[in-house]
């Protein structure tokens, strides 16, 4: 016999997860106190600022979505009891102007809480790893307002060319790859005119003990280089082809490079023999300023080859001399027909072949016209010296750094460069766990506000991480039971705030406290590893 369901009311029970975690390390960072020092708000105001802003962080690391309905959630989980914030204060227009208040401060919170996060927390900042990423907006934002970063369209990392974008940069520490300082830019900004503004910045952070600075191609120019030498600031970046040539890597002789004992984290899992190999030589070059009067700069050249990156360009390469054979032949078919009826009609599809398949450099063709038919003629090769050349520095990349050979040898140079895939990897928990895609807010200023709120929101994601694993490290283990999919698995951010996300909390009424149903042994775990008691609400 079927049954048939009755209405009820609505379960008191709140989701509680990780907000106690959130708000003991925002407690920690000081966030909600820089914010109130920095933007006050009048003694008869219900919430202050830094308030809002430190829900607002919660609300990025619980319930990553685009922000609307913020009270709502906030009904739903346990923010009263976590923050001591009445969820029904938390409407759009207050979160607005939180976002608004915050928005002339960003680089002074930015500073304040990551110097706050070094002293509470121990982060080494002797070596920090810089880059940039873009935010894709939706929207046309034509009038940004000034002394704010600006959507504007520039060339986005996740190829959405029709959209405008704001720029994040970030730099992490190499000590449990921490967020220490970020910045907003403009969307069409370059990134090489960033460098010298965000290594100051760093410097500051990093106060009167040295620093090692570590970008991809774009921290490479003349003013930028001479600027760190200048201010003593150590850095190492891999040179585009405009500083070191195809012809200075084509030189290099892998029987006269030094092996690295290296093994890249994609072949940590692989046999010795599958595994790819490093080799390092290096010499020095100089560098020379636009103007005479400018100092010579001379550099430690490393140059580095990686058999792994070989065996990808020459596959590649494989693949486009074949997709563009193919292409030809086509062409050679339709020599005369309707596509392809004249001598300017081939030549320019060979144009385009050729950039298509980016085989201009060796391929070699000639056009014509047959006298006795009038039809067009095509005759083509790929230039097997220009070919050999390329292969010659295929795996090849050179890094330059103005490290003396007493702070780092060749092979601790590329160590220290390999290092710059964590800030890629935070990039990608910015865009991922974090989900910042599609902001939707009406004028830049706020954009520029919510970017700091999620950077603060990943600065806490990252140290979560780095506590757990320092508290693991101490009694001998990487490894959490039952952390993905009920095996073990080195704990994650991400895997720790999803395990975390179950614990629920029953509000308390009159004398009575709130109670949290007993956790499970997994999530008791991670919160003794966090030194966390859920119990201990504001």
């Amino acid at each position: 016999m079927r049954q048939r369901a009755q209405w009820g009311q609505a379960s008191v029970e709140k989701m509680l997860g990780a907000l106690p975690v959130v708000a003991a390390f925002c407690s920690r960072l000081r966030i909600r106190e820089l914010v109130d020092a920095a933007c006050p708000v009048r003694d008869v105001a219900e919430l202050t600022h830094g308030q809002v802003i430190e829900v607002l962080v919660a609300n990025r690391l619980t319930s990553p979505a685009p922000l609307v309905h913020v009270q709502e959630w906030a009904r739903t989980w346990a923010v009263g009891e976590a923050f001591g914030v009445e969820p029904s204060l938390l409407n759009d227009d207050r979160i607005g102007r939180a976002l608004d208040a915050v928005a002339p401060h960003l680089d002074q919170l930015a500073g304040s809480v990551g110097l706050a996060a070094i002293e509470a927390f121990g982060v080494d900042v002797t070596r920090l790893h810089w880059d940039l990423t873009s935010i894709s907006l939706q929207g046309d934002f034509e009038q940004a307002e000034p002394g704010f970063a600006a959507p504007k369209f520039g060339h986005p990392k996740d190829r959405r060319p029709d959209l405008k974008q704001i720029q994040a940069g970030l730099a992490v520490s190499s000590d449990g790859a921490i967020p220490v300082f970020h910045r907003s830019y403009d969307g069409g900004a370059g990134e090489v005119g960033q460098v010298i503004p965000a290594m100051q910045a760093l410097q500051r952070l990093a106060g009167p003990q040295p620093m090692l600075m570590i970008g991809d191609s774009k921290l490479i120019s003349y003013a930028n280089l001479a600027a760190m030498t200048a201010e003593q600031v150590a850095f190492i970046a891999p040179a585009s082809k405009t500083y070191v040539s195809a012809q200075a890597l084509a030189g290099q002789r892998l029987d006269q490079a030094h092996p690295v004992d290296y093994v890249a984290a994609r072949d940590a899992g692989k046999d010795a023999g599958r595994r790819g190999t490093w080799h390092v030589s290096e010499d020095d070059m100089t560098l020379a300023g636009p103007r005479k009067k400018d100092p010579i700069l001379t550099l430690r050249r490393i140059f580095v080859h990686s058999s792994a990156r070989a065996q990808a360009a020459a596959t590649a390469r494989a693949k486009k001399l074949e997709r563009a054979r193919d292409d030809l032949a086509r062409l050679e078919r339709g020599l005369g027909g309707r596509h392809y009826p004249t001598e300017q009609a081939v030549t320019d599809r060979v144009t385009a072949i050729g950039r298509a398949r980016r085989v201009t450099t060796y391929l070699v063709a000639v056009t014509g016209t047959d006298p006795a038919t009038g039809k067009p003629t095509l005759t083509w090769n790929f230039d097997q010296n220009a070919i050999d050349a390329e292969a010659a520095t295929d795996g090849w990349y050179a890094l330059l750094t103005n490290l003396s050979p007493d702070q780092a040898d060749a092979e601790q140079v590329l160590r220290h460069y390999k290092g710059q895939e964590a800030v890629e990897r935070r990039h990608q928990a910015f865009k991922g766990p974090l989900a910042v895609t599609n902001l939707y807010l009406k004028n830049n200023r706020r954009i520029n506000a919510l970017i700091t709120v999620i950077c603060l929101a990943l600065l806490i994601f990252c140290l979560i991480e780095r506590q757990v694993r320092h508290t693991l490290a101490a009694q001998d283990k990487t490894k959490v039971n039952g952390l993905y999919a009920g095996r073990p698995a080195v704990p994650t951010g991400k895997l720790i705030l999803d395990a975390l996300a179950g614990i629920r909390l029953i509000p308390g009424t009159g004398q009575s406290p709130p109670t949290i149903p007993q956790p499970t042994d997994l999530q008791l775990h991670l919160l003794d590893l966090l030194d966390i008691d859920p119990r201990d609400l504001r």
